[in-house]
């Protein structure tokens, strides 16, 4: 019996991706300026922010033109390093 292989990603292609954090303008800018690092000339009209119901969080989805893995692995790791950043997804 043979283990099934996880789907592969074909490269380009559009990705979302959201971290959550704590709420306010420091989270947004290091969102927007970890985007333009990895992903240049991203369509920042593709972000789309959510408050939690007490307003203390935020969810930022940005949607990217991901070129293969080593680009995601680099965004999420740039992201879980600061303080801000509670989860990536």
């Amino acid at each position: 019996m043979t283990t099934p292989e996880a789907p592969k990603i074909e490269f380009p292609c559009a990705y979302p991706i959201k971290v959550m954090g704590r709420a306010g303008a420091e989270l947004h800018t290091l969102v927007l300026d970890v985007m333009e690092r990895h992903a240049p000339g991203f369509d920042q009209a593709s972000i789309t922010v959510r408050d939690s119901s007490k307003g203390s969080f935020q969810s930022i989805t940005v949607t990217i033109t991901a070129t293969g893995e080593p680009q995601l692995m680099a965004i999420f790791a740039d992201l879980k390093d600061n303080p801000l950043v509670q989860m990536v997804l």
